[in-house]
């Protein structure tokens, strides 16, 4: 892992032509919300394939606590939530060593960045964007302008370091989509070529769209009112168990076949997370477990959930006993990270003919 961004910046650079030449890192960008608990479905369809991403790429890892404020949080829950979610990546395996790991607002770059893209994308890409259009609701005109322009800081997170690739889940592979056409546009408007990389996506895992324990047609969220939805990082043994339990169902036993799942969306989320967590696909689960019932079921998955999530809520209780550390942790992460994307905001200045320093 590059400690500084010199090594990034041995392998670029402008030529006489003012064609943008660069061999683009392998690089893995992503970033997470500190907006509420993190879930099942936050460690199943993201952190944990982080964990594994690190042993393949140059990883940098973001808590995006400016993107949170969009929802106007409280500031010393924010702060708090943001300490909460960098233990949980920690807890689950993310090394804060090996990769680069801090929250957005150490990196002034990253909003600088994003006030360029807001000069480069349309507005007819925004206006297409599926999340603003669900979370502004009917009363789109009272809705912050922050919400509309989120997409343009989102790519702004990636393109700061060049990143390559973008592990996502389906509900953000639009925001990724307006990612790579601000590249592109950036390159072919100022005539510098490769300047941005054009960002790949990695949808990895079974559980790649964990759903609600309450509606196997919803996300599993952790802003939903019910916290029966959902399973917490922070749940205990008992807790998950429960909510396992008195998650929803139907009156048929389990399929033997994916073909069964028609029409069961219940069914099938519940067996996909059993999956996830044993470490098989849904065919070997079903398998295994096909044709039982829905109680002798959910026993066998609230096991599986205890003993895979259980170590990670002990450690990440662990280190929040010195929050201190955490946010040294985090300052250090964000020094590192402002390190790797100097240069890129450096190159970006030059090529807009800003004067600078």
């Amino acid at each position: 892992m590059t400690d500084t961004g010199e090594t990034a910046a041995s392998q670029q650079g402008i030529s006489q032509q003012g064609t943008y030449k660069t061999r683009h890192l392998h690089r893995i960008f992503s970033g997470i919300q500190p907006t509420g608990n993190l879930t099942l479905g936050n460690y199943l369809g993201a952190i944990r394939n982080w964990v594994t991403l690190q042993h393949e790429f140059e990883c940098i890892y973001c808590v995006v606590d400016q993107h949170a404020l969009t929802v106007g949080p409280e500031p010393s829950a924010l702060r708090e939530a943001t300490r909460q979610v960098a233990a949980a990546l920690i807890a689950c395996g993310i090394d804060p060593q090996k990769n680069v790991l801090f929250n957005q607002s150490q990196n002034p770059d990253h909003t600088e960045l994003a006030w360029y893209f807001n000069c480069v994308a349309r507005m007819g890409w925004l206006n297409r964007m599926t999340q603003f259009k669900e979370k502004a609701g009917k009363n789109r005109e009272n809705a912050s302008t922050g919400l509309f322009v989120y997409p343009n800081l989102m790519a702004a997170d990636i393109l700061a370091y060049r990143a390559t690739h973008v592990p996502v889940g389906e509900d953000q592979k639009q925001h990724l989509e307006l990612a790579r056409d601000i590249a592109i546009k950036f390159n072919n408007d100022w005539k510098v070529e490769d300047f941005f990389p054009v960002v790949e996506p990695q949808i990895l895992g079974e559980a790649t769209r964990v759903m609600s324990l309450r509606d196997g047609t919803a996300k599993m969220s952790k802003s939903d009112p019910s916290d029966m939805s959902r399973i917490n990082l922070t749940d205990d043994a008992d807790t998950i168990a429960k909510k396992i339990k008195k998650a929803k169902t139907d009156p048929e036993n389990l399929p033997t076949e994916k073909a069964g799942f028609e029409g069961r969306p219940e069914a099938q989320n519940l067996v996909t997370i059993y999956a996830a967590l044993t470490g098989t696909t849904v065919d070997q689960a079903l398998a295994d477990i096909g044709g039982s019932q829905f109680g002798a079921f959910k026993q066998k998955l609230a096991d599986a959930a205890v003993a895979h999530l259980s170590p990670i809520t002990t450690e990440m209780n662990r280190l929040l006993e010195d929050r201190a550390e955490i946010d040294r942790l985090l300052v250090k992460g964000g020094e590192r990270a402002r390190a790797l994307s100097a240069p890129v905001l450096k190159d970006v200045r030059e090529t807009l003919g800003l004067v600078t320093g």
